[in-house]
């Protein structure tokens, strides 16, 4: 055991001794005990910050295999094509709509009700009576009425008024070379939408009645759908093929068959959204190569031989381990039973690579069976799913979860004890400060007191030891 020697110099020399070197010294050696316990808690802090790292990839492997996984996620995807898209183009394909082939022939488009009014040749003129307003026909039309008041006798007034309600109807004030007119067009398309005027409305400047005229009727589309009549409110079509929304153009150009005229037919193709499949697919494997290479650097050694934080870890052996085994696990899907059929492979150096042909090929031949590879229960999908549970951080009782837990009750531990280190330290510092102070006093004391026997002894002695002889 170290010891620590004061040194005091010369005891008539009155100097004394430097105290706080003295003391530092003494208690550099409690100081010296703290020093694995520092060691010890870099090192776990370093393992923190790798196995964090290690954890949020495997957080975004996971999101990348739960893109396939999900029964309405990418692997539902749907795009689709018309064959005329001046006719008829493609809005929509949802998760829902089912791939195939589908043939529509658009008769005509839907058009929405509109009346407008006689013009009047000064916009400022004074209205007067009431407008009512029926959207629609038979038991379920319901019509209001607008009385002429101060508030709406003008055009532009009484386009507000209506617009500022709930008729069923826009309205606006438009101007041609006949004078102004009040325009009326129904929030409701096709023939649902259809309007009807009354009440006595008149221009009071000039005393004139104030009619209107119908200047577009309300009308469904009529169409077929592989050879099924139909008709839509609307030019946009969203129940004519399930999960499938499609924007009416144009009626079909009109061809003559054996005597027979129809309009243009229009293809229109649903399809698996390969593109979209081949992206998550590639996102997965670019995830799992990240995965895979950050444990390798994170439990290995550096280019000088030193080993890394998660050097030897079991937590590193053991997600090592468990996604080899999902990887080459999992039941088969029809003509599917690994993951080298999706053109997944696995490299020597743990990491895979995808061939974009042969994803392709299979996601043409057998889309179904790729389907089922990821989501049926029991899957090599759900498998991987589930195992990336089990190893990261996302969850309590993930490994790392575990290890960054275990790891925290150490370094409270240690942290704990250099602090109670710290507080003796600290106390061991007052106290010697103190006693050295006190010895340090009585050191520079001591010329003064020989001075002071020096003179007591020429008084007894008459002897003057300060007189040269």
């Amino acid at each position: 055991m170290s010891t620590v020697g004061i040194n005091f110099g010369a005891a008539t020399s009155g100097t004394g001794f430097d105290v706080a070197t003295t003391v530092a010294s003494i208690t550099a050696l409690s100081s010296a005990i703290e020093t694995p316990w520092n060691t010890q808690l870099t090192s776990l802090k370093a393992q923190d910050t790798a196995l964090t790292s290690i954890g949020t990839d495997l957080s975004t492997l996971s999101t990348a295999v739960s893109a396939l996984t999900n029964l309405t996620g990418v692997m539902a995807e749907k795009e689709g094509s018309s064959s005329d898209t001046s006719v008829l183009t493609l809005t929509s394909a949802s998760s829902s709509a089912v791939a195939g082939s589908h043939t529509i022939v658009v008769n005509s488009l839907a058009s929405t009700a509109s009346n407008y009014s006689d013009a009047l040749a000064d916009a400022s003129d004074t209205l007067s009576g009431s407008l009512s307003i029926q959207i629609g026909t038979g038991s379920t039309a319901s019509t209001q009425t607008i009385a002429i008041g101060s508030s709406n006798d003008t055009l532009k007034t009484l386009a507000a008024a209506i617009n500022n309600g709930s008729y069923g109807v826009q309205a606006e004030v438009v101007t041609d070379d006949n004078g102004s007119r009040l325009l009326l067009a129904s929030n409701t398309s096709g023939a649902a939408g259809a309007i009807t005027l009354g009440g006595g409305l008149t221009d009071a400047t000039t005393g004139q009645a104030i009619g209107f005229s119908v200047g577009q009727v309300g009308a469904d589309a009529s169409l077929t759908v592989d050879g099924l009549p139909t008709t839509s409110a609307s030019n946009t079509v969203t129940n004519a093929i399930p999960g499938v929304t499609f924007q009416l153009l144009a009626t079909g150009t009109p061809t003559t068959t054996d005597g027979v005229t129809s309009n243009e037919q229009v293809q229109v193709q649903i399809t698996n959204d390969n593109a979209a499949v081949e992206t998550a697919v590639q996102s997965f494997v670019t995830a799992y190569n990240t995965v895979a290479g950050d444990i390798k650097t994170q439990a290995g050694d550096t280019s000088t031989g030193t080993p890394e934080p998660l050097y030897g870890d079991p937590t590193m052996s053991l997600i090592q381990s468990q996604l080899s085994t999902s990887l080459n696990a999992g039941a088969a899907s029809g003509a599917i039973s690994n993951m080298e059929q999706l053109g997944i492979s696995a490299n020597p150096d743990g990491t895979l690579t995808l061939d974009d042909s042969t994803l392709n090929s299979i996601l043409n031949s057998h889309y179904a069976d790729v389907t089922g590879f990821f989501q049926n229960t029991g899957s090599w999908g759900q498998g991987l799913s589930t195992t990336l549970d089990t190893l990261g951080s996302s969850t309590p009782n993930g490994a790392i979860s575990l290890e960054l837990a275990q790891d925290s009750t150490i370094e409270t531990s240690l942290n704990t004890n250099i602090t109670n280190e710290n507080a003796l330290i600290a106390t061991q510092t007052t106290n010697l400060t103190t006693e050295l102070n006190t010895a340090n006093q009585e050191l520079q004391a001591i010329p003064e007191q020989l001075s002071e026997v020096n003179e007591i002894y020429s008084a007894v002695t008459g002897y003057n030891q300060n007189v040269n002889g």
